[in-house]
């Protein structure tokens, strides 16, 4: 009787880096529908709908929070306002690429109520874009104009979210 080999398997690289839960990512793709995919750095924000391909995953619309500042935003691109509108800008060129519905997908983020995740589902809500979600998680109105940082940053809020809403 031969004796069999003590083989481990060794898991996916992204599982190793803790990138990505892979448990979690099928129970997405299961839906068939696109992704929300909201990513967050320490300088910005990154929105992206993305749709499966079995040859790899395909980027339909996106947007960054640096983008704000060809809109008129002259304040941080890290923070909830930010968020906000990174997120509408997102769920505009999302609807016009014909993409109506998605299910969002924040990673391996902690999902925190009023968080910045939630500002970006938020615009993409506003934006006209059917995501499933929660109304209790998402942020208050003033803590998505930013008032509770400057009054400043929430007449630039108005602003920008005219621009966001006129050009797309």
């Amino acid at each position: 009787m031969k004796k069999k080999k003590n083989i481990t398997r060794v898991p996916f690289r992204r599982r190793r880096e803790g990138k990505t839960d892979y448990r979690k990512r099928l129970a997405l793709l299961k839906s068939g529908k696109h992704r929300l995919v909201v990513r967050k750095t320490l300088t910005k924000t990154i929105v992206q709908v993305i749709e499966y391909n079995p040859l790899g995953d395909l980027v339909r619309a996106a947007a960054l929070s640096t983008e704000l500042s060809s809109r008129g935003w002259t304040h941080s691109f890290s923070n909830t306002p930010a968020a906000y509108l990174t997120g509408l800008l997102a769920g505009k060129r999302a609807l016009k690429k014909g993409i109506s519905e998605a299910v969002l997908d924040m990673g391996l983020s902690v999902p925190v109520k009023g968080s910045k995740s939630f500002a970006v589902l938020k615009g993409v809500l506003d934006a006209g874009v059917e995501i499933p979600h929660g109304e209790k998680i998402l942020p208050s109105g003033d803590a998505l104009k930013g008032a509770f940082i400057s009054n400043e940053i929430a007449a630039d809020f108005d602003k920008t979210k005219e621009r966001i809403l006129e050009r797309g």
